[in-house]
């Protein structure tokens, strides 16, 4: 029987200081992704995975709490200055941007990256009767 070997995960450090905050906040979770300039996953946590379940993960304070779990790990990095990209429509939103602000991280811009439809879909035919 083989045996996995452990081993230790390797510290990446960011050379410019400089991250993102991505906050996904849709109508049942509020996701939170920690990346370096460059776009890659430094950390990410969730409401869920917080320990909140069913209509307690699109509460604010759920989504303050992933916020601060992730930018406890942004000093590690050597993450000093974060841009916040915001998606979807959720009370925990705003929550989440002030925590941002709360962690003592330098916010350099902040944008609203939803998803916006020029259009929409085509309606539904007419009905006749």
């Amino acid at each position: 029987m083989a045996t996995r070997k452990e081993t230790k995960k390797k510290k990446i450090l960011v050379s410019n200081g400089e991250g993102a905050v991505h906050i996904f906040a849709n109508a049942n979770n509020t996701l939170v992704t920690l990346t370096d300039s460059y776009g890659n996953a430094l950390a990410q946590s969730s409401a869920g995975a917080r320990g909140n379940k069913g209509a307690k993960k699109t509460t604010p304070y759920a989504g303050q709490d992933a916020v601060e779990t992730v930018l406890k790990n942004a000093p590690n990095f050597g993450i000093t200055k974060l841009a916040i990209y915001i998606k979807g429509s959720n009370p925990a939103r705003e929550a989440a941007i002030r925590a941002v602000g709360a962690a003592g991280l330098q916010v350099t811009m902040i944008k609203d990256v939803s998803p916006i439809p020029h259009n929409g879909c085509r309606p539904p035919k007419r009905r006749r009767l």
